[in-house]
């Protein structure tokens, strides 16, 4: 006896996989209208300090440089160092970043190492990612007390049209801030275990700050990466050339701002050319020219008599030009110079050597 089959079957969802994480068309476009002379404004150091010296502290350095490639001509670029330690609740933390970033802001390497030293519990991480070919390739080493793990991860460069590293960022937001245009700007991110994410910038706007016991005007820019584990969130703010003024991550009681008001950045205005007024150049009351002008023309008087000298057939065929010329009185001197002349042209074809009367000449039927 068969089992009869049970008239309810169990549904199966199949969920559609994820959307791939783009960067907004606003964001492409920002990166790309990036030129030459802007990111030489982005060329300086700064530092940040925390209200408690023994807190933390914050450096950035931005500098022009050239990124060696195995087997290809180096390539102009930027390197970006930034340092940050604190301390939290007695727990000292920080991280540093050294990159290479291109002109076009793209990311050609970068080493981020970041560390937690806890009572009996230290944790450091040390993220290597380079461009191999057409592939980002992110290697990184987890060690937990004596315990290392080891991961890697590669994307293809054509999904990261869009992506900023934690070093390009620092540019994004110097530019963002000498144009005070973030908004609508999401850029393609990687989160804390290497995944691909959104990360956005929002204006806070302008508000005073005082530094050096003088109040000034700073920008406020928010940048947030949207992971799906737990999104992080800075606020940081800024003087009109990208001096970064202050800077903190949302939830954390540590807040490092600038001590003292640094010497901004500024395009180069050109110098105006300067205007000569022109002079008469009276050379042959200047006793140096004079002198210089008698040797040079002894010069090429002796030159001449001598070239003449090796060649008197010159003088005879200019006697007999004088003389032609002379007997015929032309009205056109020199057609009548160039028909006299041309037989002597080595480019001239061989012809009889007595012209007809009846051939008309090349140098009439031009003029004509």
């Amino acid at each position: 006896m068969m089992a009869s089959s049970s008239s309810s079957a169990t549904k199966v969802e199949i969920s559609e996989p994820p959307k791939p994480q783009t960067a907004s068309a606003e964001a492409v476009e920002f990166m790309s209208s990036v030129g030459l002379e802007e990111l030489r404004l982005c060329l300086f150091s700064e530092s940040l300090h925390s209200d408690s010296a023994d807190l933390g502290s914050f450096t950035a350095r931005v500098e022009s440089t050239y990124y060696e490639q195995d087997g290809r001509e180096d390539e102009k670029c930027l390197l970006v160092d930034i340092c940050s330690r604190s301390s939290v609740d007695d727990v000292p933390c920080g991280s540093s970043i050294t990159a290479y970033i291109s002109l076009q802001l793209e990311t050609l390497e970068q080493h981020h190492h970041e560390f937690v030293k806890l009572k009996g519990h230290s944790q450091d991480k040390k993220t290597e990612m380079r461009r191999c070919g057409d592939q980002m390739v992110i290697h990184r080493v987890v060690t937990e007390g004596q315990r290392a793990q080891q991961e890697s991860k590669s994307y293809d460069l054509s999904s990261l049209t869009g992506f900023i590293s934690e070093a390009s960022n620092l540019l994004i937001m110097r530019l963002l801030a000498r144009r005070k245009t973030p908004q609508n700007l999401e850029f393609l991110s990687l989160d804390a275990e290497m995944n691909l994410c959104m990360s956005s910038y929002q204006q806070l706007g302008s508000r005073p700050q005082i530094i050096s016991k003088d109040t000034v005007e700073v920008y406020g820019i928010e940048r947030a990466i949207h992971s799906d584990d737990l999104p992080i969130t800075w606020q940081c703010g800024f003087l009109p050339d990208g001096h970064m003024t202050s800077r903190v991550q949302v939830g954390s009681p540590v807040t490092m701002r600038i001590t003292q008001m640094p010497i901004l950045s500024e395009p180069d205005e050109e110098d105006p050319k300067p205007v000569f007024d022109k002079k008469p150049l009276n050379w042959e009351e200047d006793v140096q020219l004079y002198s210089e002008f008698l040797e040079r023309k002894e010069e090429l008087v002796s030159d001449h008599e001598t070239y003449l000298r090796r060649h008197p057939e010159v003088k005879a065929l200019i006697g007999d030009f004088m003389q032609l010329l002379l007997l015929r009185k032309p009205e056109d001197v020199v057609t009548f110079a160039a028909e006299f002349f041309g037989p002597f042209s080595s480019a001239q074809e061989r012809g009889e050597t007595f012209q007809s009367s009846t051939i008309s000449s090349p140098f009439q039927d031009g003029a004509k």
